[in-house]
């Protein structure tokens, strides 16, 4: 037997009994059982070697690290049954949007996603096409119209297209539980056979994130403001094909470029045109829809890939 093998052996299983500086990350993943999954045991392994790196790089003092916990447990408290302070925090870091974009790597031409946001509801009211979905009645009107298809530029008619955004004031009708009507600027809407969907709201305006918590404090520790750029959410989906979960932007916003979440792509920025005169609604096929001028207009198709087998 070698005699020098078996003393660094030994050496090394010792050296993992104890923590110290330089055998942290080893003698922590060491400590994991030999029934844990092989996902598990991969991502914990990464994730200490990552904060032990992080922190060591940092060297952070008693104080700092209690600063750090405190935070984590103020972002705790904050969440309620309509605010979850955590998922805040994930998207003013970029973490939501590189998970969205690792997650939703599609072919060139179909339309890309981007991060959900905390203020989704399911099961919103289902609505004919054309329906005004704005029931509070403020900001601009605008049309939305477009096409579902699949990367040929097949119709996928009956898929499903569920919308929602703030109000003009800049708010979801869940933050603002008495003061607008319930399912505000939320509906979902059916492709017609031929693959068009359309309906009724109001143009979106940019609006703050929550920031009265503790990311809030953050983005101004980090001299950050908190404004997302304008946006309508949307979830097109169908049978067969991967969900794309998306926002469009308004190409006139002044935060494409700093939107606080990172959530903005540049295939997903729209033209939103104004509508002042019924050569205008001519131009641009909306003469026959008798809408009060002015108003605004997007067009804007969506393209499904199919669902992996």
């Amino acid at each position: 037997m070698d005699t020098r093998t078996t003393a660094t052996t030994t050496a090394t299983t010792q050296d993992a009994r104890f923590l110290t500086e330089a055998n942290s990350v080893a003698t922590v993943n060491a400590r994991m059982g030999s029934e844990v999954s092989p996902r598990m045991k991969l991502v914990m392994s990464a994730v200490v070697e990552h904060l032990h790196a992080l922190t060591k790089e940092i060297e952070p003092t008693h104080d700092e690290w209690q600063q750090a916990i405190e935070f984590l447990t103020a972002v705790g408290h904050k969440c309620t049954d309509w605010r979850q302070e955590f998922i805040l925090l994930s998207d003013i870091l970029g973490v939501s949007m590189l998970v969205e974009i690792i997650n939703s790597r599609r072919p060139s031409g179909a339309t890309e996603n981007t991060v959900l946001g905390p203020f989704y509801v399911p099961a919103a009211p289902r609505y004919e096409n054309g329906k005004n979905i704005c029931l509070d009645g403020k900001g601009d009107r605008l049309i939305v119209r477009g096409k579902v298809t699949d990367l040929q530029g097949k119709p996928i008619a009956g898929a499903l297209v569920d919308v929602w955004q703030t109000n003009n004031d800049g708010f979801y009708d869940v933050q603002q539980k008495d003061i607008q009507p319930d399912w505000n600027l939320r509906g979902v809407f059916a492709a017609e056979q031929d693959g068009t969907y359309w309906y009724r709201s109001t143009k979106p305006r940019f609006y703050p994130i929550p920031d009265d918590g503790p990311v809030g404090q953050l983005l101004g520790q980090l001299d950050r403001h908190p404004n997302r750029a304008a946006h309508i959410h949307f979830i097109v989906s169908a049978p067969g094909y991967d969900p794309v979960i998306t926002h469009i932007f308004p190409d006139d916003c002044r935060y494409l470029d700093e939107d606080t979440v990172f959530g903005v792509r540049e295939t997903l920025i729209a033209k939103f045109q104004e509508v002042r005169s019924t050569d205008d609604a001519t131009k641009l096929g909306l003469q026959d829809l008798d809408e009060r001028l002015p108003y605004y207009f997007v067009n804007w198709d969506f393209v499904l890939t199919p669902s992996a087998m």
